[in-house]
């Protein structure tokens, strides 16, 4: 089997790599490189290595990874064409299978079930141009073919695609509009989470500010970068984590406003059609359990809750 590195995976050791791109256990993974079963290129990877973005591995596994079983996943396709789909994932759903995925049907499984082409993209991680966490909502981009896919990775890789984000988080924040510049790495301790890091990769995200309750503030996010947790972490680390984030939010107690999940939803796309370049916008409006959520705040101290409009 062939797999690309993606920018999230960039710089991670090669062994959690192979468990993430082929769908096995870490245990599983480190026996395959360890017994030279990994390449990139002529050369064995090791399993301390650090591969860098787009290196292409290629395992030769004695056991075959998860199979994808097509399952019917309820989800609102928000923007539809013969090149590509924009869908609005809804919250709890992971994109795709892999290692600690479990058993849950996933965002893959439903699209290869209303889309059965896509099952034929498994290289191209079946159309996915992007990833979001399983606790986030929103616009999900996919190709339909593995042409369209890698001109709007390319996309991705020039940051020519403008993800937009809303956050709910906590306190009020006193800045208009603002800009956090920090990179990003792996959390030593915690390998799972993401943590700033001098040494790591860059990333920068921009928010401007909706409006504000005495205890929240309801920001749109823009990603500059797009690194694995980069608006969770990037917020908390200026001590406004979302609301709901029970891996980098507050310990001091559940917000009133807490959704049961992170209060983070990706609400607009915008692309070059890869047909023929004209621009596509399309954007999805947050949720119930988000909306619900802002009634609890009642009206804000500053500002409004936009009047999200619906469909591309």
């Amino acid at each position: 089997m062939t797999a690309t590195v993606t920018s999230e995976l960039a710089g991670v050791r090669a062994d959690r790599v192979v468990a993430i791109l082929f769908g096995l256990t870490r245990t599983e993974a480190r026996r395959t490189v360890d017994e030279g079963r990994v390449r990139c290129g002529d050369s064995p990877v090791t399993a301390r290595q650090r591969l860098a973005v787009d290196t292409v591995i290629v395992a030769r596994l004695t056991e075959p990874g998860p199979t994808l079983v097509a399952t019917e996943v309820p989800f609102a396709v928000v923007h539809e064409d013969e090149a590509v789909l924009v869908v609005d994932k809804p919250p709890g759903v992971v994109v795709h299978p892999g290692a600690g995925t479990g058993t849950a049907p996933t965002m893959v499984a439903g699209l290869v079930h209303r889309y059965p082409e896509l099952a034929g993209m498994e290289g191209d991680r079946w159309g996915l141009v992007h990833r979001l966490d399983r606790d986030t909502s929103g616009v999900l981009l996919v190709a339909r073919t593995p042409a369209v896919h890698a001109v709007l990775q390319e996309q991705l890789r020039q940051r020519r695609v403008a993800r937009t984000y809303v956050a709910l988080v906590g306190g009020v924040v006193d800045a208009a509009r603002g800009t956090i510049d920090a990179p990003l790495g792996r959390d030593p301790r915690r390998p799972t989470r993401v943590a700033l890091a001098p040494a790591g990769r860059n990333a920068r995200t921009h928010y401007a500010r909706l409006a504000t309750w005495d205890d929240a503030t309801l920001l749109e996010v823009t990603l500059e970068t797009g690194r694995t947790h980069q608006i969770r972490v990037h917020l908390a680390s200026i001590g406004h984590p979302v609301i709901g984030d029970r891996t980098y939010g507050s310990r001091r107690g559940m917000h009133r406003a807490d959704p049961g999940r992170q209060w983070l939803h990706a609400l607009r796309i915008g692309f070059a059609h890869p047909a023929d370049g004209h621009a596509v916008l399309v954007e999805a409006a947050p949720p119930p359990d988000l909306l619900a959520s802002l009634a609890v705040l009642g009206d804000p101290v500053f500002g409004q809750v936009p009047p999200w409009r619906v469909g591309g």
